[in-house]
């Protein structure tokens, strides 16, 4: 395993990252991917994870609302080039412009398979005992 693996993104990675968010954001929310289905889908994305050399930038997203939201995430990556060349201009200082790829975002749904185990009566027990232990 590499150093840079081994250790998580590095600070320059995490920084674009974050300016590939935005741009790709400002993409979406200008309405400028012309497909009916992105058009009419409120997309939020939550995280953007750059590749070691930037030249890869894979964009985590939830579809709000949709009832398919597969499909959602098969439209944005039909049209990355087209958002590559949107974006350009918002990285201009990059040396070369990132490929986009889109996923979509399960973080939302571990979080609240998460909390219903939480609050499962099982878990709920378990977390009692211990309470009374430290007593």
């Amino acid at each position: 395993m590499s150093k840079s693996a081994a250790s998580g993104p590095s600070q320059r990675m995490l920084r674009v990252g974050e300016q590939v968010r935005h741009a790709l954001s400002e993409v979406l929310q200008r309405g400028e991917i012309i497909d009916p289905l992105i058009e009419t889908t409120v997309i939020s994305i939550s995280e953007v994870r750059m590749s070691p050399d930037l030249k890869i930038a894979t964009a985590f997203v939830s579809p709000l609302g949709a009832k398919d939201p597969d499909a959602v995430v098969e439209a944005l990556n039909k049209h990355a080039k087209f958002v590559r060349g949107r974006i350009s201009h918002a990285l201009r200082q990059m040396r070369s412009i990132p490929e986009a790829r889109f996923r979509l975002d399960t973080s939302y749904d571990n979080f609240a398979k998460i909390n219903e185990l939480l609050k499962s009566p099982e878990v709920a027990r378990d977390l009692g005992d211990d309470d009374e232990k430290d007593e």
